[in-house]
């Protein structure tokens, strides 16, 4: 009987972990519409004052807006007791039961936690969608946004480390996404374009780093600018060619990171809207965007265009706009 016994709790403890492991989907609802709020730069502090302010920005972008799923882009800490400030961060997420996950920032590996135990923890916590990590530190990922039926991918985000400080002498700044990195997200959208008879699959991208490409589209007075912008673009002085990557694939229209805490501007550049996230966090570091908040995004099933905002902590709605309409006026 005891050994009966301790098969059927070995069986059910087996059970357990397999219903914990399970990762929630993505899927379009039923009015065809899946949104997506984006956090970001929260540097958050455990167990510090400063840090207040980020978490009633969290739980009252989330209560206004009543995400399908969350993104944070970075900058998640900014301090030691990492483990911890992961924790208390994300649990107004997972109180609601959101899906989420993570991209690193530059600031990420800095503290007492290495990105991949980082990893580790938000990947086996309940409602985070991160994949495997494998042996890769902080690995690239795509994340499926099924349709309304759930039968197929209508929807894809690419999710991408933009790396931290520069590789090579006399180069200051940051890094910048690799060629191996470029090449993953080719062949997984060459995939998806396949699985969709030959037409490309509406994607979004989302890293922390901006590219070279938003100092290029602030700076041409003909491109459409909505948004605030407070300070210069915290890019890569080197262009690793991620942009003409993602044009030429033909998927992608828009790319979303945070980064310059000062800037939350959406810029319409060579038909892709590139896209800062509001600033997420607390008085832990310089921000003169305030109150803080979160970007909106919301998808349409089977159409390439889509809505944007940003929801302050307040609940002001600001900056709300289409892409690309409001940005091309119709033209392509």
């Amino acid at each position: 009987m005891k050994r009966i016994l301790l098969i059927l709790s070995m069986v059910t403890a087996v059970f357990a972990v397999a219903i914990a492991q399970e990762k929630p989907q993505l899927k379009f609802n039923p009015d065809s519409t899946f949104k997506i709020l984006q956090l970001t730069d929260i540097h958050y502090k455990y167990g510090k004052g400063g840090s207040k302010r980020a978490l009633e920005c969290i739980n009252a972008t989330l209560d206004a807006e009543k995400p399908d799923y969350v993104i944070i882009t970075g900058d998640l800490v900014y301090e030691n007791k990492v483990r911890q400030a992961i924790d208390e961060m994300t649990q107004p997420i997972r109180d609601r039961k959101i899906p989420f996950s993570v991209v690193f920032g530059n600031h990420d590996h800095q503290f007492d936690q290495s990105k991949s135990e980082t990893y580790d923890q938000i990947e086996a916590m309940p409602y985070s969608v991160l994949p495997p990590r494998g042996n890769v530190d902080s690995p690239d990922y795509a994340l499926e946004i099924l349709d309304i039926q759930g039968n197929r991918p209508a929807a894809i985000l690419y999710c991408i480390d933009s790396r931290s400080s520069y590789r090579l002498k006399k180069i200051s700044r940051y890094e910048w996404i690799t060629r191996e990195q470029q090449n993953w997200y080719s062949d997984l959208s060459d995939k998806y374009t396949k699985q969709n008879n030959g037409k490309p699959l509406h994607s979004l991208m989302f890293f922390h780093i901006p590219t070279p490409e938003w100092e290029y589209a602030e700076a041409d007075t003909k491109n459409i600018l909505v948004g605030s912008k407070g300070e210069g673009i915290g890019c890569p002085h080197l262009n690793s060619g991620l942009f003409t990557t993602v044009h030429a694939q033909g998927d992608v229209n828009g790319i979303f990171c945070g980064h310059d805490h000062d800037n939350d501007f959406a810029v319409g550049y060579k038909n892709i809207l590139l896209a800062y996230g509001r600033y997420s966090g607390g008085n832990t570091v310089y921000n003169h965007l305030k109150p803080s908040g979160a970007r909106i995004i919301v998808l349409k099933q089977d159409k390439n265009d889509f809505d944007t905002w940003i929801r302050l902590a307040d609940g002001k709605v600001i900056h709300k706009v289409n892409f690309p309409g409001d940005f091309y006026k119709g033209k392509k």
